[in-house]
């Protein structure tokens, strides 16, 4: 192999020669990306970029143990791996032993396309979409309201080879739509925003013409104190607030008393009810529309992750069966401490078993509520109960007799993701959504709209 060849497959296969650890992954992570990005009905930036990370895990078995060192770096090319394996190697041999070490994943089948050239993404994935947000400007300014917001395309082609033979390759496409529609004097603002992978999916117009039925809801004004409100969360702050919780759903960590998985006394709550409607929380990385990698692909280790792990695959998982608790995240070594089933992340998260009905239609059912856009800024308080706190954004509508009647104030809350299940009296049709909070690191989410009766408004906020 030529030591100047730059292709992926062929990086992976160089870095592993020139490992002299006892053990050895690497993963060969291919990024492109497009947006767009616009403001006052037009468009100001489009931009599209290339790059590459390599990340290296040496592992070195010594007397008391295996020690692992990771390495990772940017725009390597060929020339510059050696260099690369040997400061993985140095790092693992400076090291205590690895709390997590277990012997690399081995078996695998190969994946058929591990040798073809990385995916990419380019302009031409906003080819529809970009006429169609030209057609939503006109009609914004038409009607008397600005647009704002940006949609980012992202493919990663992510290569993973190992000491024992595992070649595997996945590409991720991920792409985000955000919009903002404002009155022209800035006092109303609204919020929208789409999850996709492709942009083919994503009408601008259907988008456009909702944020301006909200911007006329908050043509009247009411004022309202911090409270306990009837309060229906859209998919977005459903998703925002679960996947907090599924990121704080370590089996270790609840094994040893620190989360709200925690059974007092000992033990995880692993088997008990969380909430009486029939919901199930899961992950499935062949999910239609919500595809995520097939097999372990971690580039650190930590209390839900191991890079011992890389390349085992993955199943469709039930972290919430029917209301009850069923699986907290595992590694193969967390499994082995808590005597639970090994249950890794996977990259995408649903929550499942409501009714068929439309966020409109549970306005419909509302005798007087509170309708929320998204939530923002949200903070852990408590680990031992998963208290969160944080805002509402873009928008808090109040509802009396199935109507929405005005928009309130926006409000600080108080609240455990793991309580609102249990005390959630309604959810409804599943769909795909984005979670706003969370779209740097998170996006794969399909969620329905929960009713929830005495949700904490703890405090007045001032943003918008």
């Amino acid at each position: 192999m030529s030591s100047r060849t730059n292709k992926p497959h062929e990086i992976v296969e160089r870095a592993l020669e020139l490992s002299r650890a006892d053990g050895c992954v690497v993963i060969a992570d291919e990024h492109s990306t497009a947006n767009l990005r616009w403001a006052g009905n037009a468009l100001t930036t489009n931009g599209v970029t290339r790059g590459r990370t390599l990340t290296v895990v040496a592992t070195v078995d010594g007397r008391e143990g295996t020690a692992s060192g990771v390495v990772s770096r940017a725009a390597v090319t060929a020339d510059e791996l050696e260099p690369l394996v040997r400061a993985a190697e140095a790092a693992a041999r400076g090291a205590s032993p690895a709390e997590d070490a277990q012997p690399l994943v081995e078996g695998v089948p190969t994946s058929p396309d591990f040798t073809d050239a990385p995916a990419e993404t380019s302009s031409a994935v906003f080819a529809d979409f970009a006429p169609a947000l030209g057609e939503s400007f006109a009609r914004a300014r038409a009607g008397g309201r600005e647009l704002y917001g940006f949609a980012n395309h992202e493919l990663v082609s992510s290569y993973l080879g190992t000491s024992t033979g595992l070649r595997l390759r996945h590409d991720q496409p991920n792409g985000t739509l955000e919009l903002n529609a404002k009155s022209p004097d800035r006092t109303r603002s609204a919020w929208a925003g789409r999850s996709t992978r492709d942009f083919k999916d994503v009408d601008p117009a259907a988008l456009d013409a909702e944020l301006a039925t909200r911007l006329g809801w908050a043509e009247r004004r009411v004022e309202l104190p911090a409270g306990r409100y009837e309060t229906l969360l859209p998919p977005t702050a459903v998703a925002d607030l679960l996947i907090y919780q599924m990121w704080s759903a370590a089996a270790r960590d609840a094994a040893e008393g620190r989360t709200v998985f925690s059974k007092p006394g000992g033990g995880t709550r692993v088997g008990e009810k969380l909430t009486d409607l029939p919901l199930t929380l899961r992950s499935d990385p062949n999910e239609p529309g919500l595809e995520s990698a097939p097999f372990v692909l971690t580039h650190s280790s930590g209390d839900d992750a191991s890079v011992f792990d890389n390349g085992l695959p993955l199943r469709p998982t039930e972290w919430v069966s029917e209301g009850e608790l069923r699986h907290l995240t595992s590694t193969r070594h967390s499994a082995g401490l808590t005597g639970l089933p090994v249950a890794p992340g996977i990259g995408n998260i649903i929550l499942d078993g409501g009714e068929e009905k439309s966020l409109e239609d549970m306005v419909a059912t509302t005798e007087r509520g509170l309708l929320l856009t998204c939530l923002w800024y949200i903070r852990e308080v408590d680990p031992a109960t998963l208290l969160l706190t944080g805002l509402t954004r873009d928008g808090v509508y109040l509802v009396e007799n199935g109507q929405v009647v005005g928009e309130v104030n926006n409000f600080r809350f108080n609240e455990s993701p793991v309580d609102l299940l249990g005390r959630a009296t309604e959810a409804g049709r599943t769909e795909k959504t984005l979670p706003r909070e969370w779209s740097d690191w998170f996006t794969r989410a399909a969620m329905p709209a929960l009713r929830v009766p005495d949700f904490n408004m703890s405090s007045v906020s001032q943003g918008v």
